[in-house]
């Protein structure tokens, strides 16, 4: 029989769905995000551009999310006339492009590719991952449950297995955050002469965050399923 050394499952078992929750929630609060949740965003895209008219300048702000996007009141400068425009924000839906209406107000234009509706929609994974996440917390639970011989073996195994499938795919949606700011930036960079700057939202990093505490949360299953083992071969020592 396998015989595998690490912490107490005592000590494991209340821990794992801990880890859990605390996951689910950051991973939920991610997809929840702009325009949803207005506090938590992928990028934030600021514009201060100076039109071609005499002493004009307009500056505006856009964040942008897992749904969606949310853009601020356009202030548009003209000598001593200023006229905002109001914040708004898109539907929730997946798959998004550059918002016509923030170029517009700002009299720029050519950055319609700046972002992907492609790369966009495959952030369809969060809710994804939210999912697998709270199917894992609920199984976990009946880790907690000990059997006669001491073991919660069964559940820790199916929890392992889910759990290992959700910390990758949480790993890979990390990643496609990573990737899509990365080229909207160097989009940004290469294609706008400075007229807008990016700059990296709270939500890539709550799914960075939500990744590690679940591949720690996969050790504690492993325990589990390990000290099944390491009990079972303890009993079966005794009876012989």
């Amino acid at each position: 029989m396998t015989r595998c050394g690490g912490p107490s499952w005592s000590f494991v078992a209340p821990t794992y769905p801990v880890l859990l929750l605390v996951s689910f929630i950051l991973l939920l609060l991610v997809t929840l995000s702009v325009p949803i949740d207005k506090s938590i965003y992928l990028f934030r895209l600021t514009a201060a551009a100076s039109l071609k008219l005499i002493d004009s300048s307009a500056s505006a702000s856009a964040t942008f999310g897992v749904f969606g996007y949310c853009t601020s009141g356009v202030d548009v400068s003209i000598a001593i006339i200023h006229d905002d425009t109001s914040a708004e924000c898109s539907k929730a839906h997946l798959g998004y492009t550059f918002p016509s209406a923030f170029a517009s107000a700002l009299k720029i234009s050519g950055f319609e590719n700046l972002i992907s509706r492609t790369l966009t929609g495959v952030l369809a994974l969060h809710p994804l991952v939210v999912a697998l996440t709270f199917v894992t917390l609920l199984i976990s639970l009946f880790m907690l449950r000990r059997g006669s011989n001491g073991t919660s073996r069964l559940p820790s195994l199916v929890a392992l297995i889910i759990g290992l499938i959700t910390a990758v795919l949480t790993t890979a949606v990390f990643l496609i955050d990573v990737i899509l700011v990365a080229v909207v930036r160097k989009h940004v960079h290469n294609d706008t002469e400075g007229a807008l700057t990016l700059s990296w939202g709270n939500a890539v990093w709550m799914t960075l965050v939500a990744a590690i505490l679940l591949w720690i949360a996969n050790v504690g299953a492993c325990a589990g399923v390990c000290g099944g083992n390491r009990r079972r071969t303890a009993v079966d020592a005794e009876k012989y």
